[in-house]
């Protein structure tokens, strides 16, 4: 889960560059050439250009504010060799590099910008390879070190943080395995690692030298930058696949960690590997192992493009920051950490709305943050990568890597801060993360007429009682000629009594799991296309609509009440009678009328038990059966307005006098956010997809008898364009006195919230007419259906819409997320405890007039995402405890409850206690009143027996007298 919380106080917060990606001026001021130099130019048709970059060397001032802009506590950059020492063989320096380089430090310590050095970023000296053949040679041991001296004594005095190499693997791998860097050779595996030998053996001398000449009287630090991909088993429990990331990491950065983190040797698996392998003397060993005040990490693409050359043996590539983190914790004795190079890229065509980098960033600061706060890896400091678009080594300028957005082309070569920047910018403000909504959790609860439901989609009416034995005349002999079955023996009728709802076995499961939730209202929806199998009133199924009445009649004796859907289509099954699709479905009008005529059916035979309707669910995701074209889309949602409208309007005409219900449909309303909230072109597109996706049938029932005017608008303007040849459905002004005012409450289904950026699209397709495009958070929780779980969401689309629509009722009529686990899903309890107190605080606090919250759902269905509180089998979840408690509880009260029982309930209590133990009571009384009577006869048969002695005494007497 993300981690709203803060680094420590002392955290660092830093942006790196490499001075041949932003520096440029590759002949300037006697600068001498490297091997990027000569690679880009035999490499890349576009080389002119590289020599340009972000011209970093003379445009000094433009980067120095773009580091003021953010705020940094220190800058990583390297210095350019071939700047100081044109040949790479130190002797006297090139005047104006060492003067740029002095100029660079002094600007930072200036602005209390601590600078952190790398001497080498890569480009070595071209006239070293020429000569000694670059790193293939030992004698760079000693010429890298003389170098480094020079740094220290040059500029050590003011700079406290030293980064000796720069990801070694890929200087070993790519430049002299792959050749997809500088200096491109194609070479064996053994020069590969014979390179990489040289670099740990050239790092261990300067870090040596540094130590013990310039530490005690300069106080800095030094390490290495390795870089690293992660990677998971494809099998968790699999021992093997285990076995297989390890030693995938060790082939990458164990290969330099192990060395210089470790015991000053190289993993057994290279060695068991690779017997070709360079040895490490003991005395090397003790010398290298050691030799890093901290561990400097780099991760990000430049680790895993391209992907081919990783070892990856067959298992997973991840970008989990937290999980390397806690390796290298693990594997090296908890060492200080900085991320030395972190972030992502995007395409060259992108200029200042890097979203993406965003989600990316934001993902990869929080990994960080939980593993600092969760796993107590020691930390210190994150170098955001990098501070300037410029060139990108293999991918020269095709893709950008900067905060800051440079025009190459032009010659200011303004730095011009991305979205990435100025989210950067707020966080190192911020210090970390704080939460959108920072709300606290309230105490409360809501109004004691609440309604708490659970919802259900369709029933699927059993068509027959399943206890025939009560309603079939019939008599049966079983097995008369040994084959099991039971044998009708015809003229024989007997007598049975009339069907009862409690025949229908499936309604006893329903009331069962009912009973279990303890809500106080139950949603479901009736099939249409089963009660009228004609699509009008010639052939009603009287069984069926009996069978919704059983349901409905018997829930009430649970004193729950029944909010019942007449129409619940989706993008799988439309649930239109079969005539009515055949002549079109919801293109046809005439539909329209025949839905009139069925909920004018449902009204008359089951208004009187229910109080709350539902006309369509969800007519607004209907664009998802509808999608041949746009115009299809808008002419069938035009006619499912007009369709609930009717339904509406003879409700109110015929029916709410006697039966005092209320009627409404229930719209898809989840919540709309700017992916970028840097962008206004995110913010208007968030407010167009909830025009487009709710506003479409809210606005013409709830405020103006018509469609947005943001649609109308938006639709003309890309129609005057050429993008669209849309046509919006237009109102007559009868169909706008039907559609206006035409519910009784505002209803809801709500699971997520949208990220949402603009991206303009061409066709004549309902999607392409917003213009707009989804983005999937990668920091939030999720469920496998990739609902993302944002609670404060519900909060916002409950304001929006009372803003939008005045005061109005509003039901909540669906809210749930899938969650995979059978017997603990924690997920569904975090998710109904946020979203519930979210909807709180949209009451208590914003005064929105909520009258119930309706959980989703009663029951899953098989190979479908689990949303259900019960399993297809009806098997129980341990949620169902968790919305119990939120139920009895009223929301979230703090000592007592302000909802006390009214008589009325308590007789409601009573009267279901009754209904459920009617069987047992009839027995009771049944036995009662034989004991009664039994006690009667006896009394009856005593005081006879008693009268008759009495006359044979009196008897006796007189004839003695």
């Amino acid at each position: 889960m993300f981690l709203y919380d803060t680094f420590p106080k002392e955290f660092l917060w830093g942006v790196g560059t490499g001075a041949f990606q932003v520096e440029g001026s590759w002949r300037k001021d006697g600068k001498g050439s490297s091997i990027w130099d000569r690679f880009t130019h035999s490499e890349f048709r576009d080389a002119d250009s590289t020599g340009a970059s972000s011209d970093s060397y003379i445009l000094l001032d433009k980067d120095l504010s773009a580091l003021d802009f953010l705020g940094v506590t220190f800058y990583q950059f390297s210095i350019s060799w071939s700047r100081l020492f044109p040949t790479g063989v130190v002797a006297a320096p090139n005047e104006k590099g060492l003067q740029y380089y002095n100029t660079l430090i002094d600007s930072l310590l200036y602005r209390n910008i601590d600078p952190v050095v790398t001497l080498y970023h890569w480009d070595l000296p071209l006239m070293l390879q020429e000569k000694y053949g670059g790193w293939k040679n030992e004698s760079m041991i000693d010429i890298f070190n003389d170098y480094a001296t020079f740094c220290f004594q040059t500029f050590g005095d003011r700079v406290k943080y030293w980064i000796t190499i720069h990801n070694p693997y890929l200087v070993a791998w790519h430049g002299y395995g792959t050749g997809i860097h500088a200096p491109g050779e194609r070479g064996k595996i053994r020069t590969v690692y014979s390179v990489g030998h040289n670099l740990i053996k050239a790092h261990a001398k300067v870090w040596h030298t540094y130590k013990e000449h310039f530490e005690p009287y300069q106080k800095g630090m030094i390490s290495i930058i390795l870089g690293s991909h992660w990677i998971e088993p494809n099998k968790l429990e699999n021992e093997l696949d285990i076995s297989k990331c390890q030693k995938s990491m060790e082939r990458v950065l164990g290969w330099f960690a192990k060395p210089i983190h470790g015991d000053g040797d190289y993993p057994e698996e290279l060695k068991n590997e690779f017997l070709f392998l360079p040895h490490f003397t003991e005395d090397e060993k003790n010398y290298i192992k050691g030799t890093a005040d901290f561990f400097a990490f780099s991760f990000g693409p430049s680790n895993f493009k391209p992907p081919n050359t990783l070892p990856k043996m067959g298992q997973n590539l991840s970008l989990n920051l937290r999980e390397v983190l806690n390796w290298i914790k693990l594997e090296y004795n908890s060492p200080r950490i900085l991320i030395a190079e972190n972030g992502w890229f995007t395409d060259s065509h992108v200029k200042t709305d890097d979203t993406t980098a965003i989600y990316m960033m934001k993902n990869f600061i929080n990994k960080v943050l939980q593993a600092i706060k969760y796993d107590n890896i020691d930390v210190f400091g994150y170098t955001a990568w990098s501070l300037l678009d410029g060139f990108e080594w293999q991918h020269a300028y095709n893709i950008r890597r900067g905060l800051f957005y440079v025009d190459f082309k032009s010659k200011k070569k303004e730095r011009i801060p991305k979205s990435s920047a100025l989210y950067y910018k707020q966080i190192i403000g911020e210090n970390g993360f704080f939460p959108k909504d920072s709300t606290p959790n309230l105490q409360a609860q809501f109004s004691c007429d609440f309604s708490w439901g659970i919802t259900e989609s369709v029933l699927k009416a059993e068509l027959a009682a399943s206890s025939p034995q009560f309603c079939d005349s019939n008599l049966y002999l079983w097995n008369v000629t040994g084959d099991g079955l039971l044998h009708r023996v015809e003229g024989v009728k007997l007598k049975t009594r009339p069907a009862q709802c409690t025949d229908f076995v499936s309604i006893k499961k329903q009331l069962d799991l009912l009973e279990k939730m303890e809500v106080t209202h139950y949603r479901f929806a009736l099939d249409w296309s089963m009660i009228l199998p004609n699509g009008d009133l010639s052939v009603v199924n009287r069984q069926v609509l009996r069978y919704y009445r059983c349901v409905i009649s018997e829930v009430l004796k649970l004193n729950i009440q029944s909010m019942v859907t007449l129409y619940y289509p989706t993008h799988t099954y439309l649930g239109l009678p079969g005539p009515l699709l055949q002549t079109g479905g919801w293109l046809n009008q005439s539909t329209a009328y025949a839905f009139q005529d069925y909920a004018a059916l449902c009204f008359r035979e089951l208004g009187d038990l229910v109080k709350l309707w539902i006309t369509i669910n969800e007519p607004n995701q209907l664009s998802n059966v509808y999608n041949r074209s746009s115009n299809d889309t808008y002419r069938a949602a035009h006619n499912l307005l007009i369709a609930h409208a009717m339904a509406w309007r003879i409700y109110d005409e015929q029916y709410r006098s006697s039966q005092y219900g209320k009627v409404s449909l229930s719209l898809h309303s989840d919540w709309a956010e700017p992916a970028n909230p840097f962008f206004e072109s995110h913010s208007k597109a968030a407010n167009r997809f909830l025009q487009f996706e709710i506003g479409w049938f809210a606005n013409p029932i709830f405020k103006t008898g018509d469609y947005p005017a943001t649609m109308r608008e938006y639709i003309t303007f890309k129609n005057r364009k050429g993008l669209s040849y849309t046509l919006l459905p237009s109102f007559t002004s009868e169909e706008k006195q039907l559609v206006k005012g035409a519910a009784d409450f505002y209803a809801l289904n709500h699971f997520t919230t949208r990220f949402v950026i603009h991206e303009p699209q061409n066709g004549s397709q309902y999607e392409f007419d917003r213009d707009i495009q989804f983005l999937q958070d990668i920091t939030c929780l999720s469920s496998p259906s990739r609902l993302a779980v944002v609670p404060w969401g519900i909060r916002k689309v409950l304001k929006w819409i009372k803003k939008t629509y005045g005061d109005i009722d509003i039901y909540i009529t669906a809210n749930g997320i899938d969650d995979p686990s059978l017997d603990n899903d924690e997920l569904r309890n975090y998710y109904l405890g946020k979203y519930v107190q979210e909807v709180l605080k949209a009451y208590y606090i914003d005064k929105v007039n909520i009258k119930g919250y309706y959980a989703f759902k009663l029951t899953e269905e098989k190979s479908k995402p689990r949303f259900g509180f019960f399993t297809s089998d009806s098997k129980g979840k341990p949620s169902i405890k968790f919305y119990n408690s939120l139920i009895n509880n009223n929301g979230f009260p703090a000592d007592y409850s302000v909802c006390g029982l009214s008589s009325h309930e308590k007789q409601c209590s009573f009267c279901s206690f009754i209904s459920q133990k009617k069987p047992l009571i009839f027995f009771a009384c049944c036995l009662f009143s034989t004991l009664i009577l039994l006690l009667a006869i006896i009394f009856f048969h005593k005081r006879k027996r008693r009268k008759r002695f009495k006359a044979k005494s009196i008897k006796c007497i007189c004839v003695s007298f």
